[in-house]
Order: structure tokens, then sequence, then C-alpha cells
């Protein structure tokens, strides 16, 4: 059963285009460094959809669609000193953080911004408009999903 996802990313770190200007349009989505985002990747699947959110910047809000098409593995950006995501703590035989690989699927004509989000009675439940929400993953219900992609 496919399932639905809100991945952010600040698009001065990696951006939409970023992924699009990939080889495949393919990249491993690394870096994670808290416990819940990171057991939200475990639990997503191959053929799994997700937004893209560019977070952290003037326009915050989805800009795209991906999809899952490599399941969680261990993200040894963590084993590795010169990384910024660098973990003294996670070893490969105990790794801590994981990561999945995505792919573009589509840019929006437009932002769908955290402010058009916030003024949908429909969205009221979805974590990301809540308020003090920070994790850069999160589970989206499909009537929520559905909703969103038709305010394109």
């Amino acid at each position: 059963m496919m399932r639905f996802w809100l991945m952010k990313s600040e698009p001065n770190v990696f951006s939409i285009d970023d992924l699009m200007q990939r080889p495949n349009q393919t990249e491993p989505w690394e870096g994670v460094r808290n416990y819940q985002a990171r057991n939200f990747m475990r639990e997503m699947a191959v053929g799994d959809l997700a937004f893209f959110y560019h977070s952290n910047c003037k326009e915050a809000g989805i800009v795209g669609v991906i999809k899952i098409v490599e399941a969680a593995y261990v993200d040894d950006s963590a084993l590795d000193e010169n990384s910024p995501y660098f973990d003294a703590k996670s070893t490969l035989e105990n790794p801590r953080w994981w990561r999945v690989d995505v792919q573009f699927v589509e840019k929006l004509e437009r932002t769908i911004t955290l402010q058009d989000l916030k003024t949908k009675a429909e969205l009221a439940d979805f974590q990301l408009v809540q308020r003090g929400n920070r994790l850069s993953i999160l589970p989206v219900m499909e009537m929520w999903w559905e909703f969103i992609r038709a305010l394109r």
C-alpha cells in the first residue's frame, strides 16, 4: 500500500532544482539527524510519494513531488569524519542514521506556501501546519495528499 510523505530541505543546501540536475534525477536523502524523522524514513517503501518542501527560506512551502526509489539503508555520511553529518556515536555495527533514495517526479508551477496551507480548515490536523512543528519528514494522510494536490 502506497504511503505519502513530506520531506523538507533548505533550498540553499539541496533544492528541487538540484534534484532535477542529478543523474537519473535521483539522490540519497541523507543527513537526517532526528530520531522521529529517521523512523519515518525507515517506514518508507519503494514507490511511496512525497512532497518536496523548501524550508527555512523566503517562500517556504511545497515545490514538487518526489518518489522513494530505494528503501531505507544506512546513512554512511554519519561515519565520515569530513561530513557535516558525521556522528561519532554511529558505527557500521550499530548505525544510528538511515537514508532513502528519492527521484524527481514533478516541479509545481507555483510554491504552495506554508501560509496557504495554514488557511485551509481541511488541513487543521496536519502536523505541518501546527505550531512548533520542526520535523524534516512527516507522514501525509491520503486525504491531505489529495487535497494539497488539488491546490496546484
